[in-house]
């Protein structure tokens, strides 16, 4: 039988229930017929909050460059010095930022958009941890919502994280590989400004605030746009990843041929991760048409196929050969796909809230989503394209304006018909109900 303290065990003598009741400090203000005072909460510092957050973001998409960097040393059996994988990873991390680097082959700055994605992500948590600290979204009662809690948030993100671009330029300079600190410092203020603001913005609930005053024909087009972009985007990783799978005899000779351990695979590996939003990217602007170049001699669209000399790179042994031929071309109708479901969802989604709304502002919610799509695709055009050196590969990537403009037109015409086809069936299905 379980003892208690008013039974002790084997004789043994217990105190627990002779203890005095401890009063809290809350407790001991309390006034009878009042409310218990509550002080007001504890905020810390913006410098403070900005620095430590802004400093972790920072670390956690640098730790990953500096491994990769340490393990492709092993590519020739070299060693691998502290000072230098130091300078190249910060190299790469800066690239990840939109910072060009000067080499002896020419200009490089094509950013692993995988990296940057991570950066950015880091970033954006750092704008929501920093306007938490300093309780953006806290406000009283009887007074209306500010937003500039976040926006100093934001403000002082951006400002750390120039800092820290402008130092790891500096570090990164040396013979070899030329940084600009002042382009460093202008690139990591505008992505630290840009990613801590939405964040901070975020946990104050101000983009919500904003999207419960924009017209719902804006807002449900902002949304179908931006659904119908990813669908393009996520096409194109599909397909990447099957011309990656079809060639992987090539991608797998490519790596034996640099006579590597397993350190160096993997960091081949892990490099090609970070490059793989780039190629993602490239095979999106194949589908819906324009294709993209790599360098002066190589041009890749579903019309044409032109292949110079290429890096010795295992995403690139997916690139066609010849002209979509065959099958292939129903690849092209994957972008049209994808504006149909997301005019289908548009209307399921408007209708399901709202049975009797009204065919202009669907429809119109619908063609607006074109304009949307174009440009979130032309501006992840514009971040998937750089330079790999001077000379042949002074330009890779695609070209944005003509993704965006096709993409706009494609997108808007398919989620019109979507949208409208979708209202018609669900009216045919009530009518018969």
């Amino acid at each position: 039988m379980p003892t208690t303290p008013e039974e002790p065990d084997d004789g043994v003598p217990t105190r627990l229930a002779n203890r005095e009741t401890v009063r809290l400090p809350i407790q001991r203000r309390s006034v009878p017929g009042r409310a218990p005072s509550r002080r007001p909460a504890r905020r810390a510092p913006l410098a403070l909050a900005a620095v430590v957050n802004s400093l972790w973001a920072a670390l956690v998409s640098l730790l990953p460059t500096l491994a990769v960097v340490w393990m492709l040393f092993a590519l020739d059996g070299a060693g691998a010095p502290l000072a230098q994988v130091l300078r190249l990873g910060l190299g790469g991390w800066l690239l990840a930022h939109w910072v060009p680097i000067e080499t002896g082959i020419g200009p490089v700055s094509l950013a692993p958009l995988g990296l940057t994605l991570i950066a950015a992500w880091r970033v954006f948590r750092a704008g929501v941890h920093t306007a938490r600290a300093v309780g953006a979204r806290a406000h009283h009662s009887g007074t209306p919502w500010s937003p500039w809690p976040a926006a100093r948030a934001g403000a002082a993100v951006g400002v750390v994280y120039a800092c820290l671009g402008g130092v790891a330029a500096l570090v990164a300079d040396h013979r070899g590989s030329e940084v600009s600190a002042v382009r460093a410092v202008l690139a990591f203020a505008a992505f630290g400004l840009l990613a801590g603001s939405l964040g901070a913005f975020a946990e104050a609930r101000g983009i919500a605030r904003l999207a419960g005053r924009t017209p719902r024909v804006l807002r449900d087009a902002t949304r179908t746009g931006a659904v119908a972009a990813l669908l393009v985007l996520g096409a194109g990783a599909a397909t990447t990843g099957m011309a990656v799978a079809f060639s992987g005899g090539d991608a797998s000779q490519i790596i034996v041929d640099y006579h590597t351990g397993i350190a160096g695979q993997i960091g081949l590996i892990v490099l090609c991760a970070f490059f793989a939003p780039d190629v993602t990217v490239w095979a999106a602007s194949y589908l819906v048409g324009p294709g993209f170049t790599i360098g002066s001699e190589t041009f890749i669209s579903a019309a044409h196929v032109s292949v110079g000399p290429l890096p010795a790179v295992p995403l690139l042994a997916g690139l066609p050969s010849s002209p979509a031929t065959g099958y292939a071309p129903l690849l092209l109708g994957l972008p049209l796909a994808a504006a149909l479901i997301a005019g289908w969802l548009l209307a399921r989604r408007s209708l399901r809230n709202d049975p009797g709304r009204p065919w202009v502002p669907l429809l119109g919610s619908a063609v607006l989503a074109g304009p949307v799509a174009g440009v979130l695709l032309a501006l992840v055009c514009v971040a998937a394209r750089g330079s790999l050196g001077g000379g042949g590969l002074a330009d890779v990537g695609p070209h944005a304006g003509a993704v965006g403009f096709v993409a706009m037109f494609m997108i808007a015409i398919g989620a019109l018909l979507s949208t409208t086809a979708t209202k018609l069936a669900l009216r045919a299905k009530r009518a018969r109900e």
